[in-house]
């Protein structure tokens, strides 16, 4: 049975006009500048207004034209998600960034049933390599590369 409206496109919409008018609340108390002299609120707030306009757009479609109806949310992919970011706060001042970044990538994998160990490995491996190099070495911030 269709409806006459979008619900997924109209709470889509929503979302970004949400989120749009907590930013916006959010930098109250910055200065905006010019677009030559740009001050602190400046992106913040151009940014909101791009995702208004999106949400504007979103929700309008949403409640002017039919769609299917919303499957039921699925519950592995945000278990596992929630799961890689709080190892990766669990591990990233103890077990280094190594550890950390390698056991993000593997547990926010295991939300999706079509990846394989041969294709989350090497790119745990990859990922992991890539922060250590980037964070550490070419930022030089005082991370702990590993529990070593």
């Amino acid at each position: 049975m269709t409806s006459r409206f979008d619900l997924k496109d109209a709470l889509f919409g929503a979302f970004l006009i949400a989120v749009a008018c907590l930013v916006f609340w959010a930098t109250r108390n910055l200065a905006f500048g010019t677009p030559a002299d740009m001050g602190p609120g400046f992106m913040p707030r151009a940014l909101a207004g791009m995702a208004m306009a999106f949400g504007l757009f979103f929700a309008v479609r949403g409640l002017t034209r039919g769609g299917e109806p919303i499957e039921a949310p699925q519950v592995r992919p945000l278990a596992c998600l929630l799961a890689a970011i709080a190892a990766f706060a669990l591990l990233g001042a103890k077990g280094g960034i190594v550890v950390a970044a390698a056991a993000t990538v593997v547990i926010a994998a295991l939300g999706s049933r079509e990846t394989k160990a041969l294709e989350i490995i090497p790119f745990a491996l990859a990922i992991a390599a890539a922060s250590a190099l980037l964070f550490v070495k070419a930022l030089s911030l005082p991370l702990p590369v590993g529990f070593w």
